[in-house]
């Protein structure tokens, strides 16, 4: 019954997201021919009532345009632009914008015409994408995805003369120079040549002439492992394991009852099994996706929205909806494991009965553990904090057991073990807001900016306050006689977050958050605005405009999920120090690895001895750190000439001001000369 429920629970939170991510523009595409070897692929579109979609031709600076995008284009070739035909765009003046802008309501029709010079291998697969918007809001330019095949060609087609296709290995084709000003609106194009050849030659061996940076793998291997450790002990204090610490330790003083050293050993063998379960684990999925794999899925909109809805589950669960439990079936059969065998087998049956039965109290904390994991960029990171996590899980069995009369000491069992999941329920239905969030900044939706974020984290940590104070009840608390001391000192905590958070509404920094946080860039009130006045998000514009100034140039490699990115903007790079140096001596470069965005064209390159292909802004940027600088991980600076040559040493997260401010200057000393 219980899994039937959870069941349910998702499938109406699919159906929810699946309405709420609705698009108010539908779409229905055909080919129709028009002779001499053309046809035209025709998108027709139809508008909610009281919505008005935008004209294909858009001036610059103003809203997304009506667009299209090739994601495979075989045996033809697209001739002119993509187009609005029949009825005309009502086009107004937009006080907004400041410019004459062309809408359409109702419906709309646009074509591209496109030349067919093989009907046998005829492919032709993409998406378009246009924004809808009212009087009051606008929807994300979300794509509707459509595909032919030779078999939806009309029948009356003839073929045109074919045109020479790209070969494979086409050198990258630079985006349009696009430079961005702190407000996100301002653009200025660039036009000084760049020869991309020279500025994506790779760049390892400079890099490590000049040595290896401020390389910090093992302080983050540390820092995984300290936060598995943390999270470990958390874990002990649930209702699905503390009551298995005095039955545990007590069968094994039991079973060995004549020898206080076998029931130690057998104690720490268990300890040891717990330990190896869930190492195993982090190894088994880092071999089975990879590191750079296990960064892609922790930076992904459809894997991050899929971890929200999870998170979003197990809060539920935890705050007494429902109970979530793996089915009976499983733990019967490890059960059954540990009767029918003996010694080190039967002890290791035990613990992984341990790992399945706490699995509705521990499964958010390691996944969320994991996630993290993955986003250090560090091939053993999910290793360390399994590592971490199962040795906080195993101290208690082993320790007890070799103090026994410790056992009488531990607080029983009851209504405060529930008190533990509530609380664990609010701070997993915070978490799951960071899963969304980077969601939200990948596909550039708007829907969670910075104070949005705060107000339901504001109202979370409040109304955890008055839960601790005993003026609400979930199911299955009991009446609370008195406040106790620690649930006073946790309320007086909750409020105390709760109220230091307001000040971020008007663009407080909030340091010690800022990782978790949405970039201040989403954020709509800011009394005092710290960023970095003009930085470019296209590495050949970024180039071009360096060798016109005269500036080296601070290449930034980050990411919309990336936590560190995050926090060295708000802590470092917002040091008027910092700031400063960058916007008075350099010329500022910021790319964003996850960016989704689709690329003009699909771009194959030669990568490991394969063909990748390049779809989304994103891809190209992931490729070039891992092609010219011979890394993947975020956040990843280097200061280059205008060949794109490095000055200084990488340098990567580090909290320290002083040394990003040396970092800059060693690049800047070393152009000068």
């Amino acid at each position: 019954m219980n899994l039937k429920r959870t069941i349910t629970s998702l499938f109406l939170l699919f159906i929810l997201f699946q309405a709420f991510s609705q698009n108010v523009i539908s779409w229905k595409f055909s080919l129709q021919d028009k002779g001499n070897g053309e046809i035209e692929l025709v998108a027709d579109a139809t508008i909610q009532q009281g919505w008005h979609m935008y004209d294909s031709k858009i001036p610059d600076n103003g809203p997304f345009p009506t667009a299209l995008s090739f994601d495979e284009i075989k045996g033809a070739e697209a001739i002119g632009d993509f187009h609005a035909v029949g009825k005309q765009a009502t086009v107004k003046f937009d006080d907004v914008f400041g410019m004459d802008i062309g809408t359409f309501a109702n419906s709309a029709k646009f074509v591209q015409r496109i030349k067919v010079t093989d009907k046998t291998n005829f492919s032709l697969a993409g998406d378009v994408r246009a924004q809808a918007c009212d009087d009051k809001s606008c929807t994300p330019p979300l794509p509707t995805d459509f595909s032919f095949a030779s078999a939806d060609l009309p029948k009356t087609v003839t073929v045109a003369s074919a045109s020479k296709e790209p070969e494979a290995g086409t050198p990258i084709v630079p985006l349009e120079p696009i430079a961005v000003d702190s407000s996100a609106t301002a653009v200025a194009k660039t036009s000084a040549p760049v020869d991309s050849d020279v500025l994506w030659t790779p760049v390892t061996e400079e890099l490590k002439a000049f040595g290896a940076g401020n390389d910090n793998s093992e302080a983050s291997l540390l820092s995984i492992f300290l936060k598995g450790l943390l999270w470990g002990f958390a874990a002990l204090l649930t209702p699905c394991v503390w009551p298995m610490i005095p039955i545990t330790v007590s069968f094994f003083l039991n079973r060995n009852k004549k020898s206080r050293k076998k029931a130690f050993s057998d104690a720490l063998i268990y300890g040891l099994s717990i330990v190896v379960i869930y190492v195993v684990l982090g190894l088994l999925i880092t071999t089975i996706f990879g590191a750079s794999a296990l960064n892609t899925m922790a930076t992904s909109a459809v894997f991050n929205l899929i971890f929200f809805a999870l998170l979003l589950v197990f809060a539920i669960s935890f705050l007494g909806a429902f109970e979530m439990v793996l089915p009976a079936s499983w733990t019967n059969k490890m059960d059954s494991k540990v009767d029918s065998t003996t010694g080190i087998i039967s002890l290791f049956f035990m613990a992984f009965t341990l790992a399945l039965v706490s699995f509705s109290c521990t499964g958010p904390i390691i996944g969320w553990l994991l996630v993290d994991a993955a986003t250090q960029g560090n091939y053993l990171a999910p290793t360390f904090g399994m590592l971490g996590f199962a040795i906080a899980l195993a101290i208690p069995f082993v320790l007890f057991a070799i103090f026994p009369t410790w056992l009488k000491t531990l607080p029983k069992s009851g209504s405060w073990l529930n008190s533990v999941k509530v609380v664990l329920g609010f701070i997993v239905l915070a978490v799951s807001m960071k899963f969304l969030s980077v969601a939200d900044l990948s596909n550039g939706w708007g829907i969670l900016n910075r104070d949005v974020f705060l107000v339901v984290w504001i109202v979370l940590f409040a109304i955890l306050g008055f839960y601790l104070l005993g003026k609400l009840k979930f199911h299955g608390d009991s009446d609370i006689p008195h406040v106790t001391i620690p649930r006073l000192f946790m309320a007086i905590f909750s409020f105390a977050f709760a109220i230091y958070m307001i000040p971020g509404l008007w663009g407080a920094p909030l340091k010690p958050i800022s990782s978790i946080l949405p970039p201040m860039s989403t954020q709509d009130f800011k009394l005092m605005d710290k960023s970095i006045s003009q930085k470019f998000n296209d590495y050949e514009a970024g180039m071009a405009y360096a060798a016109q100034t005269g500036k080296p140039v601070l290449l930034e490699f980050g990411g919309h999920g990336c936590v560190n990115c995050h926090k060295m903007d708000a802590t470092v790079l917002a040091d008027d120090r910092v700031k400063n140096l960058i916007e008075d001596e350099f010329v500022f470069i910021v790319l964003m690895v996850d960016e989704r965005a689709k690329l003009p064209q699909i771009i194959e390159v030669e990568e490991g001895g394969r063909t990748s292909k390049l779809k989304t802004v994103g891809d190209k940027w992931s490729y070039l750190q891992r092609h010219k600088f011979g890394t993947q991980s975020q956040p990843y600076y280097v200061v280059l000439d205008h060949e794109g040559k490095p000055l200084s040493p990488s340098h990567a997260f580090d909290e320290s001001v002083d040394n990003y401010v040396n970092f800059l200057e060693t690049g800047l000393r070393n152009f000068k000369k």
